[in-house]
């Protein structure tokens, strides 16, 4: 599957969890769906595979889902 350029999302924090970030940037609906995303395999965290919607994302991360990339830019 093709992916698609890397959007950047910026936070005026430092950090933000894999699972609020997932809704953020619009690669998941809901919490729901980034809990679905994250069981399913269908998320990475620069390039390798995440299922913990806890996890700490921090300035520069990219994460993926299907295709679509977003950048965390945290101005913390």
């Amino acid at each position: 599957m093709p992916t698609s350029p890397i959007r950047t999302v910026e936070i005026t924090d430092q950090t933000i969890r894999l699972g609020q970030f997932l809704k953020l940037a619009d690669l998941a609906e809901d919490g729901t769906h980034a809990r679905e995303l994250l069981e399913d395999g269908a998320v990475t965290v620069n390039g390798r595979a995440e299922s913990r919607r806890g996890r700490q994302l921090v300035d520069g991360d990219v994460v993926a889902v299907d295709g679509q990339r977003a950048r965390l830019a945290a101005h913390g």
